[in-house]
């Protein structure tokens, strides 16, 4: 996370130094091509706007731009990397598990409410929408250096063809020249008057003067349009290089913004999903507990009944034996009693009749 930080902050940095370089080389176009307008020599100050370094600024910008996004890559790859890990156990967990199953399940329950996926998520926004803002940045200027560089194409073409017609014109003049020149030359080749011959060759210097002057011309003006014609070219090659470059960003800003509209509904709904899930699990666990605590309540309320059933033959059964034990009990008080009876009569017999010891 921190890595993406300071790309960003670095991204940040290529993007403000791309575009003070693009600005210091529309600013010598612009001085370049008022030095033209001035009759000023200004091939040297045009050739040092290299677009060169600009373009190297950019792609360096870009590469740090596409890092960025594959460390969005590396972060959401983490987030399946972190669900992974709330759909399963962790390693401690398995292991409490073997000794106690509620315990695992607590302990994974505790783990998912507080696990810190929504902060992540906040997180990869956060470094997305800075992103875009990098990528909005660049593409506003962008398109306002491309708007300058086809406003410089299109005075650059008019003026070039100022340039060519200007030039077309001076060679006309130059070879309209060269009869008028031929001829003084021969008149001063053919005159004996001194006079007359110093007034000719006079004409001929002012004709020649004339002429080098148009000559001269002509070389500034051919310079000028072989000037104006390379950087036609190269503004051509510019323009599309600036609209590739703005399809591109573009392109990369609406991928941007669909990842991150798309991840904060889905991976929500499934970070709520996972901790819903847990939930139910919980439920369920609860549920299968009770349905056991159910279960095993009414085997122990049916075993009571059973048992009390069978304390109840068991009692009921037991009154024969109860019955027999009485009778048996009853007849052999009933002997003992009529053993006593003959027993208390002897003993009255011999009182009543005095028969001691006889």
């Amino acid at each position: 996370m921190a890595n993406l930080d300071a790309q960003v902050r670095e991204s940040q940095e290529q993007v403000e130094t791309a575009q003070a370089k693009i600005a210091e080389l529309t600013g010598r176009i612009e001085n370049a091509r008022a030095k033209i307008k001035g009759g000023e020599d200004a091939t040297l100050d045009i050739e040092n706007a290299t677009l060169d370094e600009v373009h190297a600024h950019t792609e360096v910008m870009n590469e740090n731009i596409a890092e960025l996004i594959m460390g969005l890559d590396d972060i959401t790859a983490a987030f399946s990397r972190d669900f992974d890990e709330m759909r399963g156990k962790t390693g401690w967990e398995s292991f409490v598990g073997i000794f106690s199953s509620a315990k695992s399940d607590s302990l994974r329950q505790d783990r998912i409410r507080t696990a810190s996926i929504d902060d992540k998520l906040q997180d990869l926004i956060s470094k997305s929408d800075v992103i875009v803002q990098l990528l909005e940045s660049q593409l506003a200027t962008l398109e306002t250096h491309k708007s300058k560089v086809e406003a410089n194409l299109g005075e650059t073409l008019d003026e070039r063809e100022a340039t060519v017609g200007t030039l077309e014109t001076l060679r006309a003049d130059i070879q309209a020249m060269d009869p008028r020149i031929i001829t003084l030359e021969n008149q001063i080749a053919n005159e004996t008057d001194a006079a007359a011959r110093t007034k000719l060759e006079t004409e001929l210097a002012g004709l020649n003067a004339e002429y080098n002057e148009m000559v001269r011309q002509e070389q500034v003006q051919l310079a000028k349009s072989q000037t104006l014609e390379r950087y036609i070219e190269k503004g051509k090659t510019w323009v599309d290089s600036l609209t590739n470059q703005a399809a591109t960003q573009m392109v990369l800003i609406n991928k941007l913004q669909t990842d991150t509209k798309q991840r904060v509904v889905l991976y929500d709904a499934l970070t709520k999903s996972l901790k819903t899930a847990q939930q139910q699990d919980v439920a369920h666990r609860i549920n299968e507990i009770g349905v056991q605590t159910d279960q095993e309540a009414q085997s122990a309320m049916a075993g009571i009944g059973a048992a009390t059933n069978t304390r109840m033959a068991d009692m009921l059964e037991a009154h024969e034996e109860h019955m027999v034990f009485a009778r048996d009990v009853l007849e052999a008080k009933a002997k003992a009693d009529e053993r006593f009876a003959r027993r208390f009569a002897q003993i009255i017999e011999k009182h009543d009749k005095n028969l001691y010891g006889g």
